[in-house]
């Protein structure tokens, strides 16, 4: 893939069988350098709006959110840049469980299509990730969403974006901030 676009099933191979579900959410240079190296400018593309005719299928669909909603966590890491693209990545989810393609799609892989909803910083929006996250049963990302949803409530935004997305934190946020496990 070195510079050219991947496929779907390219992103779907490398995020459900290269990696394990371990290295999903862990701070690793390495990963990020492959990614970089194999779908930067995948991720680019998808930014732009150019896969869209990976939306006819489930699967196609699921791949174009992990590029917008994980790749861009990896490519941009400490960047304000990594959630440049979630506006994009919520509306391809909403519109994948409006038209029940996530009924498609096995369990660990709609983990990674509602994925953007609990990323999202809108309360309205975290009231269907409870409900979706519910119905896939998955105890460990019910917890999650959870937890996500209760920083949202609290603060109506996530503080630890603060800082990379230049916006002032209040007294309230930088106290909770200094508290272990306070950001994602």
């Amino acid at each position: 893939m070195s510079g050219g676009l991947a496929r779907p099933a390219d992103v779907l191979r490398f995020w459900f069988v290269e990696l394990t579900p371990e290295h999903h959410f862990r701070r690793d240079a390495g990963i990020d350098a492959e990614i970089r190296a194999r779908f930067e400018a995948t991720v680019e593309a998808a930014a732009r709006a150019e896969l869209f005719h990976w939306r006819h299928s489930a699967s196609g669909r699921l791949a174009e959110v992990i590029a917008l909603d994980q790749f861009t966590r990896n490519l941009y890491r400490d960047d304000g840049r990594a959630f440049g693209a979630d506006p994009l990545a919520l509306a391809l989810a909403q519109e994948a469980v409006a038209r029940r393609d996530d009924q498609r799609l096995a369990p660990e892989q709609r983990v990674f299509l509602y994925m953007p909803y609990m990323h999202s910083e809108s309360l309205a929006v975290h009231c269907e990730a409870t409900r979706l996250f519910t119905s896939l049963g998955i105890n460990s990302n019910i917890e999650y969403e959870r937890r996500h949803r209760a920083i949202i409530e609290r603060f109506g935004r996530y503080p630890h974006r603060n800082e990379l997305l230049g916006r002032p934190s209040t007294p309230e946020e930088i106290e909770f901030l200094a508290q272990p496990g306070s950001s994602f």
